[in-house]
């Protein structure tokens, strides 16, 4: 049910109304689309995906300690309820982003939104382990991520009729059926996170001395969790190709809406049904990736899944209308899912058992996630400037994907050799 609320921000801010809004809001075709945030000026996409970018770069920096007090303390749901609030308030707070208002306000609410989504996940991630059988991740972990796009697809469609059809509610102005959307999101989000707010357990705090300050504490639970990942290979390996296949996963999906409505003028009407059709089909390939770890094993599938956004994003230098994009949405939607379940689980997996500092852990699998999207995000961004065009910028992010793929693929022979070594000394 935390996946039911909190995806409805990633649909509606991150992936339709929002981007097309602030891309409409913002288009000045005549200055090359240039506005300015606190004096410097920005090319609209440009500016919005820095933003994006700091926002998680602020949760790099912060996580690290905040789930290390979490665990030492016991109280990892009460960040979980923090986060969700600053991520939804931040949300209703975009209400008030009208046309011709300065951008300094809207912005900050649009990265603190970010800053609240990303943060309430760590803590939320740590609980795969307490609330699952390691026979059970991949399953619940893929259940997650299937709520969630089901959840996203209904505010969305709520959402959709004020969007499309603002006089059936007697809305004539413009530009309030958008900002009326983004209060939707406010109220689904902090309302239906009170479920799991009642039922999760709070977290239980690392048995030990508790005699040391809270802020040190945390960095030495941090250096205690990372010299214990530094001893094991097979998660090592895995962190790293996880790092860069995510650098291209993460930053397509956060400026796909952009790309649509930027580059191939999309009206709003199609790129929400396109958004809505990859949500759709994620659910199914979320499935499918469950089944086929089942059989196939994590790590095989997890560079099935590479592969195809690899050849993905290579094809999204060549897309000039909105058929081949529809096409590439599917095919993304399928692969979606799939590799994000499959990613959380098979991390899930790599740790040892029965640890208590579950958030701690996590952290490293979020820090490792956030930085790739503070690189990728970064990366697009740069390219974009330099460009003027954001057809390069996938271009570039392709080169992580090819990279990761490589990584994954060691990963796979580093675990047949592993699992070798112990058939022969069992053998003698």
């Amino acid at each position: 049910m935390f996946d039911w609320a909190n995806q409805s921000y990633n649909m509606v801010i991150t992936s339709t109304i929002f981007p097309a809004y602030y891309v409409a809001v913002t288009a000045n075709p005549k200055n090359g689309n240039m506005v300015m945030f606190f004096g410097h000026p920005f090319i609209n996409t440009v500016l919005s995906t820095y933003i994006l970018g700091l926002s998680y770069l602020i949760i790099v920096a912060i996580l690290p300690i905040l789930t290390s007090i979490a665990d030492y303390k016991g109280n990892k749901k009460a960040y979980l309820q923090l986060f969700t609030w600053i991520g939804s308030l931040a949300c209703a707070g975009l209400f008030f982003f009208k046309p011709n208002s300065t951008l300094e306000i809207p912005m900050i609410c649009f990265g603190l939104a970010s800053v609240g989504y990303c943060g309430g996940f760590v803590f939320y991630n740590s609980y795969l382990p307490q609330i699952a059988s390691p026979d059970q991740q991949d399953a619940v972990s893929a259940k997650g991520f299937i709520y969630g796009y089901v959840g996203s697809i209904v505010v969305q469609l709520l959402c959709f009729a004020v969007v499309l059809s603002p006089k059936t509610f007697g809305i004539v102005s413009d530009d309030l059926p958008a900002r009326i959307s983004f209060m939707v999101v406010f109220f689904w989000w902090i309302g239906f996170s009170i479920i799991p707010f009642k039922l999760l357990p709070k977290g239980e705090p690392n048995i030990g001395p508790h005699n040391y300050n809270v802020l040190t504490g945390g960095f030495k639970e941090l250096a205690k969790v990372f010299s214990k990942v530094r001893q094991m290979p097979l998660l090592k390996r895995f962190l790293l190709a996880f790092f860069f296949y995510s650098v291209g996963v993460q930053t397509i999906l956060l400026v796909a809406a952009n790309f649509a409505a930027k580059e191939l003028h999309m009206p709003d009407d199609a790129l929400i049904i396109t958004i809505l059709i990859i949500s759709l089909v994620a659910v199914i390939g979320a499935l499918i990736t469950s089944k086929s770890s089942a059989r196939f094993g994590n790590v095989k599938t997890l560079i099935g899944l590479v592969a195809v956004w690899t050849a993905v994003c290579c094809c999204v230098f060549f897309i000039t209308n909105a058929n081949q994009f529809y096409v590439a949405a599917v095919v993304v939607g399928i692969v979606m899912g799939g590799v994000q379940s499959l990613s959380r689980s098979t991390y899930s997996k790599y740790l040892p058992e029965n640890i208590p500092d579950t958030a701690s852990y996590f952290s490293f699998y979020d820090v490792t996630e956030k930085l790739s999207i503070v690189v990728g995000l970064f990366c697009f961004g740069f390219v974009e400037a330099a460009t003027h065009e954001m057809r390069y910028s996938a271009l570039a992010l392709d080169c992580f994907f090819a990279l990761g793929l490589i990584l994954l693929i060691a990963l796979m022979l580093a675990e047949r050799k592993i699992a070798t070594a112990k058939s022969i000394k069992l053998t003698e």
